[in-house]
């Protein structure tokens, strides 16, 4: 078994991307954006924290449009579209107890700010499942830089490579994999055409399915350790 699991949360948890690209393309007739350009656009700004993606932003539309109003009406939509609740990824909810109920130590690392990610795990009903949940604004360096997955498993008292890691996002495993975790990637919104970055990540369609994958190489290891002892 792994020693710790460590987990992303936008798009890997909590079903939130799809509705942030929504609420997103809501401000498109306001702003008089191009929703073809702010598809593509959106892509490449999952997996990054608040200050780059803010500049990302602000070079997207230009000096000639408001990024104050245009962030207060993202907001403004993005709340709407989560008025009802915050949706969680299909296998997530049972996964998660099922880990938690066994005694598994679990911590969201995530590039959403603190406060912001306890509040919407609060909402989903799962913050009860983690020791720990470590924000954007709460580490020395984000993702991709190995930082992030480096404080989650040193929170959690045990080596990162003893840690089995899960990401939907590029910048997210290769931050993982760069801490040395075992690191599984579960795609979410991506552009067809664009390639996986190589960094000796597992793939897999489900939560489940990843556990699933790391308990096997767990295992394994534990395996060939009792041989050569």
């Amino acid at each position: 078994m792994p020693a710790a699991y460590l987990f992303d949360m936008d798009g890997l948890l909590l079903d939130t991307e799809q509705l942030t690209l929504d609420a997103f393309l809501d401000c498109a007739p306001e702003f008089d954006l191009d929703p073809e350009a702010m598809r593509p656009f959106f892509m490449g700004l999952i997996g990054t924290a608040k200050a780059q993606g803010e500049q990302m932003v602000r070079d997207f539309i230009g000096p000639d449009r408001d990024f104050e109003a245009l962030d207060q009406a993202w907001q403004y939509h993005s709340q709407k579209r989560m008025a009802g609740g915050i949706p969680v990824k299909p296998t997530v909810a049972d996964t998660l107890k099922t880990l938690y109920a066994e005694g598994h130590a679990m911590a969201v690392v995530t590039s959403t700010l603190g406060d912001k990610a306890r509040h919407h795990l609060d909402r989903a009903g799962l913050l009860p499942c983690f020791r720990a949940v470590i924000g954007g604004d709460e580490v020395r360096a984000n993702k991709p830089d190995p930082a992030p997955y480096l404080q989650g498993a040193d929170t959690l008292g045990v080596a990162a490579n003893q840690c089995a890691a899960f990401e939907d996002s590029d910048l997210g495993i290769t931050a993982a994999a760069r801490a040395g975790c075992f690191a599984v990637q579960i795609p979410d919104l991506r552009p067809a055409s664009r390639a996986f970055p190589e960094v000796g990540q597992r793939f897999a369609p489900t939560l489940k399915d990843a556990v699933a994958a790391a308990r096997a190489h767990f295992g394994q290891q534990k395996t060939r350790l009792d041989l050569t002892n």
